[in-house]
């Protein structure tokens, strides 16, 4: 059995425009100093060239260099943006399009072919980079229709799902050819939200080996679905694992859907790690039962505490999280040395 690896944390959240944060040298040596030992890089943060880490492993190899001389590796990629981008119902056009280079707006059919070579990119910079698996978004063509009413005629999901597969075959593969986990974050505002829309798509897919997960449980959360079990059944697909913290309480005012409020008032909310309710004790059991050997990596999102505490916090929570596996069973000390015959014997079959 293996130990997950952490801590870990996702730097989108934290690029900004002044030191540390308007470069990746300085995320590093901030981060580090902080604890955490691995990071997860946006691909379009302009932290480092995207293209040159797919065509050059020489860059690859200085970009990886860079880093340990600061004392951390990185975990994953990520595309979540690009990914969006893939799929997106035409009623999202207009928001999504501030997602996209200039010459790509207002052309879904070029924003989406940008897209795809961005992930096919991403497969290439992560096999150079020496990583397994890969952190993105599904995008959507159903969302708008995810409440029945109206009612959904006959066949809209399946042909949503059917183009989702269309369009996402081709990008799997080259995660196939690269060796690269493609880890999907279920996330709502994507078409794969919770476990059925994700075997909706496995299906779709014909269950291509590289759709994975990336574990998530904040967004489940705020679903009302029991993120435990989540693991017991899906385990075998989860390649990746954000460790954020939400809390959901509803009232006699707003539920689940949250009234189009923002984040401080609605009931279901993120929040920094320790100050929501996510049983993460449990996860990480479950995680270390299942023998999941990736990153444990800090995605901060939180409507009330500062980045900067938030990001100084998760370290040390997420490292006293982490649960070393044992080698050996506790009980090993009182084994009989009984042999094959001997248990024979025991059971009168001799």
């Amino acid at each position: 059995m293996k130990t997950l690896k952490g801590p870990g944390l996702f730097l989108a959240q934290f690029v900004g425009t002044t030191a540390p944060f308007d470069n990746l040298d300085g995320l590093a040596s901030w981060a580090a100093d902080l604890g955490y030992k691995g990071l997860q890089l946006p691909t379009t943060a302009g932290l480092f060239d995207l293209e040159k880490a797919a065509t050059s492993q020489t860059y690859a190899d200085e970009l990886t260099g860079r880093l340990a001389e600061k004392g951390v590796v990185i975990t994953e990629l990520s595309t979540h943006l690009q990914g969006q981008l893939v799929a997106v119902h035409p009623a999202y056009d207009a928001l999504f399009d501030g997602f996209a280079p200039a010459e790509v707006r207002g052309n879904p059919s070029a924003r989406t072919a940008w897209a795809t070579e961005q992930l096919k990119l991403a497969a290439q910079a992560s096999r150079n980079l020496g990583l397994k698996a890969h952190a993105s978004f599904s995008g959507a063509l159903a969302w708008p229709y995810v409440y029945p009413w109206p009612q959904r005629p006959a066949g809209l999901v399946e042909a949503a799902f059917e183009e989702l597969a269309k369009r996402w075959t081709p990008i799997l593969d080259a995660y196939e050819e690269a060796g690269v986990d493609l880890c999907f974050e279920l996330h709502p505002g994507e078409d794969l939200h919770d476990g059925v829309t994700f075997e909706r798509f496995l299906e779709a897919t014909g269950n291509h080996p590289r759709a994975n997960i990336l574990y998530d449980p904040s967004h489940f959360v705020l679903q009302a679905l029991d993120y435990l079990q989540f693991i017991d059944i899906y385990h075998d697909r989860i390649r990746a694992f954000h460790v954020k913290d939400a809390e959901l309480q509803v009232s006699g005012r707003s539920g689940v859907y949250g009234g189009y409020q923002g984040w401080v008032d609605r009931p279901g909310r993120f929040r920094s790690l320790g100050d929501g309710t996510v049983d993460f004790k449990g996860i990480f059991s479950k995680l270390a039962q299942y023998d999941f050997d990736g990153w444990a990596v800090l995605e901060w999102e939180c409507a009330l505490k500062h980045p900067e505490q938030g990001a100084a916090e998760g370290a040390a929570f997420i490292r006293d999280h982490i649960i070393r596996v044992t080698e050996h069973a506790f009980d090993d000390f009182a084994q009989s040395g009984v042999d094959h015959a001997a248990n024979l014997k025991l059971l009168g079959l001799n």
